[in-house]
């Protein structure tokens, strides 16, 4: 399996899913607030349960390139959001995703921790070049929850996806490695000082070979 360890932050910490946390997953894909700024519309159960079977298969894939992690306080292990990585098909890309927190949650305000771990995670053990991230155009308060990652503007993909009816803008962020370590911290220039996997070996050689 190629599973994520757990990534430890002051705030929260990100862990692999496992199969207790069906209900709080389940609460988030069907909750009708949370669900009102994502890429889909709001789920059924049945929806959210096939949604949970497929995240909690992730690191059983080869390459893996799938990320959906649980969100949890730094002292308990009880899934109170979730934080995602969609790795693309060419170069050395990815993509932020699924960032939701539930009402009442403790780490709230401190969302962008959850990408910076990621970010530190996949600059060092994924061996990643670009990250980048977006948001409905019309969620503003996310501009600043992607300054506070390392993220800086970038692009407004116009009708990106169709959720509650119509259509919806996406402004995008995104960072390059070398540049997000410049600014990160101790903790994260150490996690991303780990050797590059043999799965992010064989993103750089297929950007090689089509160069």
């Amino acid at each position: 399996m190629n599973r994520v360890p757990e990534l430890q932050g002051d705030h929260l910490r990100l862990r692999e899913l496992h199969a207790g946390d069906h209900d709080a997953f389940a609460r988030i894909l069907t909750h009708r607030v949370l669900t009102r700024y994502l890429g889909n519309d709001r789920m059924n159960p049945g929806q959210a349960h096939a949604a949970f079977a497929q995240s909690l298969s992730q690191p059983h894939t080869q390459p893996r390139r799938k990320y959906t992690l649980a969100v949890c306080a730094p002292d308990d292990d009880t899934l109170v959001g979730t934080m995602g990585l969609l790795v693309e098909d060419y170069g050395a890309n990815a993509m932020l995703t699924s960032l939701a927190l539930l009402p009442g949650a403790p780490m709230r305000g401190h969302g962008h921790e959850a990408g910076r771990l990621l970010m530190a995670y996949a600059f060092g053990h994924l061996g990643l070049h670009r990250i980048w991230a977006g948001h409905r155009s019309d969620h503003h308060r996310m501009s600043t929850v992607m300054h506070a990652a390392g993220l800086r503007p970038e692009a407004t993909l116009r009708q990106l996806f169709h959720t509650q009816g119509c259509w919806h803008d996406v402004t995008t962020y995104a960072t390059v490695a070398p540049e997000w370590k410049r600014q990160a911290t101790d903790s994260e220039l150490a996690s991303t000082a780990h050797p590059a996997s043999t799965e992010s070996n064989m993103y750089k050689s297929s950007c090689k070979s089509a160069t």
